[in-house]
């Protein structure tokens, strides 16, 4: 185990900061504190977290003797007192590191790279649950202004939009143009204490129908439509801009913050939906055990392993998917549908389609050959699914899909 003499310092350093009590040098302390932690090597990082979760805990037997005495005694006083021990002195550590300039960015990069340590060290998800219950209380929505990106907006805030996209890949400029165009929307989330850096954005094509490819809407040279052809709004992308706030629910509350100024701005759009991936299809056909599906599916799996000659890895090929049988093209929606309507409730779920259907969508219809990139052929078989946003019913939806529900159209529920 590496020595942590070079953490010494910096240990010391977090107690001293502990101890202060509203002193005016603990925002200087807590700089100096962050400072030395981006300056440490990827060796010292790891033990560091690691002092985080061994050092910064509750102390087991002030915890039980608390709850002891609030079981005795269940009144106000003992609750408060329980509640202060329980809660780990790393959380007020993290708290005040936040009143150093610039800290709220530290904290984010800081769990960022927690994250990527995670996978191997299982013993610091203890670190991990108190910066995420933090982040979700700092950048709680209400915390949040939504902004409008346009071809005006700064250019180093169109270049971050540019890196971010996470979906459909923007290829340089006369792209980006093209998708901020008036028949096209950007919004994004942005925080007071990060305010030129866009935590989360989502992109819009306002349409006359619901969108079955995103060939066209990503199209940096087809033609602006006229306002008075907007009926449709269908949110095509929407891309994490931060990764250490993985976890904290922003997409959710950004898609429907949007849906409710475009219906004020735009009266004439009725219609808010999507046009999605389904990005665990393809793993999860070649995985699925056909003795756990219904007998429709069963036979469904069936007819599409003998079209594919039991290589399922033939439909990610543009060519031979177009060349299968209607029969075949069926199969595999009814496959889809499973997917999305059985698997979706569950923890290893499709995540888009938990998301969606979680933030209340409805899952409304499949479109084939949507997506003929060999991203969209290698996830889904080119599928792509239409997710609608009832502004009215998002709740109930919600609601539904949270017993295990998946509410989805008549379309869908016929594929069955």
């Amino acid at each position: 185990m590496p020595s942590d003499t070079a953490l010494r310092p910096l240990l010391a350093d977090c107690r001293r900061l502990m101890s202060e009590r509203g002193d005016a040098n603990s925002p200087l302390i807590a700089q100096a504190i962050l400072h030395r932690i981006q300056a440490l090597r990827e060796d010292e990082r790891l033990r560091f977290f690691e002092r985080l979760a061994s050092d910064f805990s509750p102390d087991p037997k002030a915890v039980l003797a608390s709850a002891q005495a609030y079981a005795a005694a269940p009144d106000p006083e003992h609750l408060i007192r329980l509640t202060q021990l329980a809660e780990p002195p790393r959380q007020e550590l993290f708290r005040r590191l936040n009143r150093a300039p610039g800290g709220t960015a530290a904290i984010v990069r800081l769990r960022r790279s927690l994250l990527e340590r995670l996978p191997r060290r299982a013993g610091l998800q203890v670190v991990e649950h108190d910066l995420l219950h933090l982040l979700s209380s700092w950048f709680n929505p209400g915390f949040l202004e939504m902004r409008r990106v346009d071809w005006r907006s700064p250019a180093q805030l169109l270049e971050q939009i540019i890196r971010h996209e996470a979906v459909h890949e923007i290829d340089g400029w006369d792209d980006l143009r093209r998708r901020l165009q008036p028949d096209r929307r950007c919004f994004a989330f942005f925080h007071p204490q990060l305010p030129d850096e866009p935590l989360i954005f989502v992109e819009v094509a306002l349409l006359p129908d619901m969108a079955d490819a995103i060939a066209p809407l990503i199209d940096k040279r087809a033609a602006p439509l006229a306002p008075e052809r907007f009926k449709v709004a269908v949110f095509y992308s929407i891309s994490n801009c931060q990764p250490g706030l993985r976890g904290v629910s922003l997409g959710n509350f950004l898609i429907k913050r949007v849906a409710e100024q475009l219906k004020q701005e735009l009266p004439q759009v009725q219609t808010f939906c999507t046009l999605s991936p389904i990005p665990g299809l393809m793993a999860w056909l070649h995985h699925v055990e056909p003795a756990t599906l219904p007998a429709k599916v069963v036979r469904a799996h069936e007819t599409l392993k003998a079209a594919c000659g039991a290589d399922f890895a033939a439909l990610t090929h543009a060519s031979r998917l177009v060349a299968l049988a209607g029969s075949v093209h069926h199969a595999l929606w009814r496959l889809a549908a499973h997917y999305l309507v059985c698997v979706s409730p569950q923890p290893h779920g499709d995540p888009v389609a938990r998301f969606h259907l979680d933030n209340g969508a409805r899952l409304e219809r499949l479109n084939a050959q949507a997506n003929v990139s060999a991203k969209g052929l290698k996830q889904s078989a080119g599928l792509m699914v239409n997710y609608l946003y009832d502004l009215a019913r998002v709740e109930r939806h919600h609601d539904r899909f949270a017993h295990g529900k998946v509410v989805a159209s008549r379309a869908i529920s016929a594929l069955l």
